[in-house]
């Protein structure tokens, strides 16, 4: 490894597991790794951080035999090795448990542990059932070999996901952002077993953008920036802002200065709302709140607890079977929205904007630019057949320049942009069109740092206008800075609502698994 860009004091520290040497990959123009230096040791938990494209998962994808690099060589051991697949990887004792699981549903956890190994002669299930049990019990895993996947929770499957690898023998694990689907305490218990399994001299890296868990559990962090390794640290000689400043190139505040407004007012109250899939399983099940102009509510839960169907209820895009959502105007009568299209939200003077978590699949034209894209704001409001374009160009200029868009020209198709920039182009269109209720699903997923806090101070800003914003988000922490009240959802119900303010994340975490005192049955 590159002495220069490591801490001397980390260097041959103990012995290394993994060893990259000048690592380069690259996908037609775009060079995704540029010629990196890492290695970890054993015994040890690395935190690989970089933003969004840094080249964190494509470095790791190269170990895991997803991909194969383009120039370099890697050692586990002090061996050099070729890995040309997930089967050389495990060979060579690599495991890699991915952001989205590889299970299959009708199997029972053994059944998935064994599944595509060589195992000779009849599945001994009883055999294969006690070793996972033996697994578990030496790390402090929690689960029943014999339990179908279909009943397990998100928690239940990342275990499982990890068993896997380990049941191959597996002493160099890779975890891609492993606590974005799983509540304060799972991570904590997580975090335990990482630590047992770190005290059995596994090597682990975690793929992370979470600041506060890097500093927690891990005990190095090497940070990508641009696809090339930038520093490798020790955990317990850095903090977030020196972190965040080698990840991004330059200083960026981590405080989210929350604002209070004087007056709020009651802006949106929802009542007994209901709502199913199409194939008739309720998602939404008396779900009631008010939302406060003046106010930013969070919404907690994990993922797929109905987050989305209530935002996609509000706004007129999804069927509601019973219920009210009545919007309260300034000096006006109040309306009840629903039944309503959005054409006919908007129309009754409702100034709603939804920025939704399918970013082009819902909310913008791929083939359309950026103008375009804020013209479906305002195609119906030319006379006869001319269509205004000066307020969408206007819009347009100021999004691109007040959140950097990186691309070529106000025409270029928005499909062609990353997504962090797909994003930005959403998000800045909705917060232009001056709402009086915001609602985002997740506005930050996919945006470098510098960017997210841009969308954080905007919110606030709307906030301070009156605007009644309700944000769905992720990161608990964020959620507990940013907003004022949280409203948490489990499997369809509210089991809560909080003073973000007083609040703490085992609260809530507890929140989102358990409804009235009672825990929730799978997902």
């Amino acid at each position: 490894m590159d002495q220069k860009t490591i801490d001397p004091k980390h260097i041959h520290a103990k012995e290394q597991a993994v060893d990259m040497r000048g690592i380069t990959k690259r996908f037609g123009p775009v060079v995704a790794n540029d010629n990196i230096d890492l290695y970890v040791n054993k015994g040890e938990i690395m935190a690989l951080l970089g933003e969004n494209g840094s080249g964190k998962t494509t470095l790791m994808n190269m170990l895991a035999g997803i991909y194969m690099p383009d120039e370099g060589e890697i050692l586990v051991d002090g061996r050099h090795v070729t890995i040309n697949s997930p089967k050389d990887a495990l060979a060579c004792g690599i495991g890699m448990i991915h952001q989205h699981f590889k299970l299959v549903d009708v199997f029972t956890a053994a059944e998935n542990v064994v599944l595509g190994l060589e195992e000779g002669g009849r599945l001994d299930r009883a055999e294969i059932a006690a070793k996972v049990s033996a697994i578990a019990d030496k790390y402090g895993f929690k689960i029943d070999p014999n339990k179908k996947v279909y009943d397990m929770s998100v928690s239940e499957k990342q275990t499982l996901e990890i068993i896997k690898v380990l049941y191959r023998g597996a002493d160099f694990l890779i975890l891609d952002e492993p606590t974005a689907v799983l509540t304060p305490q799972e991570i904590s218990h997580l975090f335990d077993v990482l630590r047992a399994m770190k005290a059995d001299g596994k090597s682990i890296v975690i793929i992370t953008h979470k600041l506060n868990e890097v500093m927690e559990i891990s005990d190095v962090v090497a940070v990508l920036r641009k696809g090339r390794h930038i520093k490798t640290v020790r955990t317990k000689e850095t903090d977030p802002n020196a972190l965040t400043e080698m990840m991004v190139g330059h200083a960026i505040s981590l405080d989210i200065e929350r604002q209070s407004y004087d007056k709020p007012v009651p802006r949106l109250t929802v009542a007994g709302l209901c709502c199913r899939d199409n194939e008739g399983v309720s998602k939404l099940d008396n779900v009631g709140f008010v939302a406060y102009g003046g106010e930013i509510l969070g919404v907690a839960g994990i993922a797929g607890s109905g987050q989305k169907e209530l935002l996609e209820s509000i706004a007129g895009l999804r069927h509601v079977t019973s219920g009210s959502i009545i919007y309260t105007p300034d000096g006006r009568v109040p309306m009840d929205l629903v039944g309503k299209t959005p054409m006919e939200i908007r129309d009754s003077g409702v100034a709603l904007a939804f920025v939704p978590e399918d970013r082009l699949g819902m909310g913008l034209v791929g083939g359309m630019g950026m103008t375009g894209n804020m013209m479906l704001r305002s195609w119906n409001r030319g006379k006869g057949i001319f269509v205004d374009r000066k307020s969408p160009e206007k819009m347009a200029k100021e999004v691109y320049k007040n959140l950097e868009v990186a691309t070529p020209d106000l025409d270029f198709p928005v499909s062609k942009l990353s997504g962090g920039n797909v994003q930005k182009v959403l998000v800045g269109r909705e917060i232009a069109s001056s709402p009086s209720v915001l609602m985002s699903a997740y506005a930050v997923r996919g945006l470098d740092i510098n960017t997210s806090y841009v969308i954080y101070d905007l919110m606030q800003e709307q906030k301070m206008k009156g605007v009644a914003v309700i944000f769905v988000g992720e990161d608990l922490d964020v959620l507990l800075e940013l907003c004022d009240r949280i409203l948490v959802h489990c499997a369809g119900k509210v089991s809560g609502i909080v003073d973000a303010r007083t609040a703490s994340k085992e609260e809530i975490g507890l929140m989102m698994t358990s409804i009235g005192g009672e825990e929730a049955a799978g997902e």
